[in-house]
């Protein structure tokens, strides 16, 4: 039976980094505490020309790794301290969130399309497979569809990210609910229709998803 919550919305779309994983924020923290960098410098530099700086230009894959790594140098040396892009990559992983992935197992089985929304980037890394890429892998097989930035050549933000995404997967932007821990994010998939949920935790992403869905997650 279709609920009145299906009828008006037929997928969620989740953000991957700071949703379905940890974010890196806390990684930048720890590695700025260690070199003695200013609190959130990292993020200042990414926040800095937001949309045509080193890290839009990767997520795009308009430039290399190593063209980043010396881009990246660059733009922080000119904000007061040299961070090379190389380390900044490698804080980027974070850990899988059990219920967030009971959450997107919840909604497989209520019949809602899932979809994985993500800035990323191609390293060119051939490691071979680590327990911890074949926890990622498990989750990123529940998706009915993974929207990569590195691959499509638009990152969030962008308008047109969020436009092919629901092409995709064949739905109206009203049609979806979208997570993201990023404001900058939510505001143009609001603009186009979507219901929005800011990511400040796990618990409050899934209660407020309840709430939107009428379906019970069991979120204590």
């Amino acid at each position: 039976m279709v609920t009145y919550a299906q009828w008006v919305h037929r997928a969620v779309l989740f953000d991957f980094g700071g949703v379905i994983v940890s974010g890196p924020f806390e990684s930048f923290n720890r590695f700025e505490r260690e070199r003695g960098l200013p609190t959130d410098f990292i993020r200042s530099v990414n926040a800095s020309n937001p949309h045509d700086n080193a890290w839009a230009k990767l997520e795009r894959s308009e430039i290399s790794v190593s063209q980043f790594d010396e881009l990246f140098a660059a733009e922080s040396e000119l904000r007061g301290h040299r961070v090379s892009g190389a380390d900044v990559l490698e804080l980027l992983a974070g850990d899988v969130r059990p219920d967030m992935v009971h959450a997107l197992d919840v909604l497989k089985s209520s019949g809602y399309i899932v979809a994985c929304l993500t800035n990323n980037v191609l390293t060119g890394q051939s490691d071979a497979p680590t327990i911890r890429q074949a926890a990622l892998q498990d989750v990123l097989a529940r998706f009915d569809a993974i929207i990569e930035s590195s691959r499509i050549g638009f990152r969030k933000p962008e308008v047109r990210f969020y436009e092919i995404a629901c092409s995709t997967i064949k739905v109206d932007p009203s049609e979806c609910v979208f997570l993201d821990d990023l404001g900058i994010n939510l505001k143009p998939a609001a603009a186009l229709g979507m219901t929005t949920i800011k990511v400040t935790s796990s618990k409050q992403a899934i209660c407020d998803l309840s709430q939107i869905l009428d379906i019970n997650f069991s979120c204590p």
